[in-house]
Parts: structure tokens; C-alpha cells; sequence
């Protein structure tokens, strides 16, 4: 007898010593797995607490990848990616937790309808389960980088209102990203020169660039707990650096000094204006403008 299909490969990273998230997760999708034929990947970079023993033990179905040495967001999914045989992939993170059983056959059901749409991605509530999270919003161009920079208007991710309904946007969160797997094998995977964050925005450019759409989704909802594998320091840091690396990769070259000068600046603008209101976060923001 011929295999179904498997409709939904679903890749989750576990950074460090993150079990307790990741079983938390896992356990969170059983529900929602139950109307589709899914496959889960769970990709564990160098944790030493137990991962491993943990999903031989409640989790046996689940395809385990082990690496020993250390590897960013991207190059950990790309392991996954490389086995995934599911018509969609997801990408889910770890500190997410799904409380929706029917979210994933109900958005493959939306992304078979609207087959111009290569990426999709719900809401993000955080942990109350009643607030929402940003969740991605458009490519980082200058003008949106000075507003962002200058707190004139954060257009690159955008103020929460604009996550309360249904849109075509640019980029989505790599916390859920639902991805039509022929996409991914016409345009390549998470470009591995990153080593955390900013992936997605060159993964959804890309995409982009190729004619299709990506939508937010804010009739599904899950939560996420957020910032467990890198904290805010490194968040921060990390992003600055990336957001110079993606328009090395694909904006104009004269665009890059102009962006490296905006971002000191903005860089000042806040250690100056934290020290007043919130030191810590200044210091961060010393520390970032050194480093980047």
C-alpha cells in the first residue's frame, strides 16, 4: 500500500539547554497534528541536559538530528530541511507553545486555496495568550531604517495595530514560518552567513523576488515566549549586524556606508535618551555601537 503524502514537515530547533521548552512544544502539538499527515523534525545543537533521552523516551516518532558543534537559526533548519519530505515545511521555535488543534490543516486548507501565497504565519500572543507580538513587517529600506532609527515610525516591524488583521506583507517571523516546500527547492534554503536573526527577512526577499506573496494570518494564534536562545543583548546586536550584511547582499553598494551611519547614530540617539530612562539598555546599546 502507497504512503500518504506527508502534508506538514514541522522543524524545531532546540539551542543549548532549552529541553523544558522544547518538550513543552512538543507536547503542545499533539493535538494539532492529529487531522494531517505530519512529520516532526527536532534538530538539537549541542544541549547537554537531557534533549536527547527526553524524545527517545515520550517523543519516538520524532526525526532527531544531533550536532555537536555550534550553528545559527538558518544552518540548524537547513539540517531539517534537508529530510523534511512534507509539501509545507514549518519552522517553529522552540519557546512557542500552539493552544489552536485545528491551526495547521485549517492553514494548509488556506495556502492550497491561494496557491500565489508561498508563505504564511499566524499571530503571536505572548504569554497571557491575550496580547500580541510583532511578528515580521517590511524589507529594511533606508528610509524605514531612519524612521525606525530616529523612533519617527518603526515601519520595519511595524506598531502592533497592524497585526490585528489579515495582510500581504513583506517578511514573517522565523518563530512560525509555513513555507510551501517547492518554493524552498526553487529559491534555496535560510542563507547560513547569518548566525541569528535577519534570516527570514533574506529568505522572504528572496521568495518575494520570485513573484509570490506572504501573508499574515491573525486568525490563528500561538504563543510565544520569545527571546530564550539569544536574550535581548545579543537580539539586539545580532540584528544590527545582519540588517548590514542583508543590504551587502542585496541592496546597492553605496546603500551600505549611508546604512552603517544611520544605524551609529541611532545608535547615540539611544544611548543618550536610555540613560536617562533606562540605563541598562544604554549600556547595551554601548556596547552594540562598538561591536557593529
Amino acid at each position: 500500500m502507497q504512503k500518504k503524502q506527508i502534508e506538514l514537515s514541522i522543524i524545531i530547533v532546540n539551542f543549548g539547554n532549552t529541553k523544558n521548552y522544547t518538550k513543552k512544544c512538543l507536547d503542545s502539538l499533539k493535538n494539532a497534528v492529529k487531522k494531517i499527515n505530519t512529520e516532526i523534525i527536532v534538530v538539537d545543537n549541542i544541549s547537554r541536559d537531557g534533549t536527547l533521552e527526553m524524545i527517545k523516551k515520550d517523543y519516538p516518532k520524532v526525526i532527531y538530528i544531533r550536532k555537536e558543534e555550534a550553528h545559527g537559526f538558518g544552518a540548524n533548519n537547513n539540517f531539517g530541511i534537508k529530510v523534511a519530505i512534507g509539501r509545507y515545511v514549518l519552522f517553529l521555535n522552540n519557546d512557542t507553545e500552539i493552544i489552536d488543534k485545528n491551526i495547521f490543516s485549517e492553514m494548509i486548507e488556506w495556502m492550497d486555496k491561494n496557491p500565489q501565497v508561498a508563505v504564511s504565519s499566524s499571530a503571536l500572543l505572548n504569554a497571557d495568550k491575550k496580547t500580541i507580538q510583532a511578528s515580521g513587517g517590511s524589507f529594511p529600506n533606508l528610509f524605514r531604517v531612519i524612521a525606525w532609527m530616529t523612533f519617527l515610525n518603526n515601519s520595519y516591524h511595524h506598531n502592533l495595530s497592524y497585526y490585528n488583521k489579515a495582510h500581504n506583507q513583506d517578511w514573517v517571523t522565523g518563530a512560525f514560518y509555513m513555507v510551501r516546500k517547492e518554493v524552498l527547492n526553487k529559491v534555496g534554503n535560510f542563507d547560513e552567513d547569518y548566525d541569528a536573526y535577519v534570516e527570514e527577512v533574506d529568505l522572504s526577499y528572496r521568495i518575494k523576488k520570485s513573484g509570490f506573496d506572504i501573508w499574515y494570518l491573525p486568525n490563528w494564534k500561538i504563543v510565544h515566549y520569545g527571546g530564550i536562545s539569544y536574550g535581548s543583548e545579543k537580539a539586539l546586536i545580532y540584528e544590527m549586524k545582519n540588517l548590514k550584511l542583508f543590504y551587502k547582499k542585496h541592496y546597492p553598494k553605496w546603500q551600505l556606508p549611508v546604512l552603517n551611519i544611520i544605524i551609529k547614530f541611532g545608535c547615540l540617539l539611544r544611548i543618550i535618551i536610555f540613560s536617562l530612562i533606562n540605563p541598562k539598555l544604554s549600556k547595551i546599546y554601548a556596547k552594540a555601537i562598538k561591536i557593529i
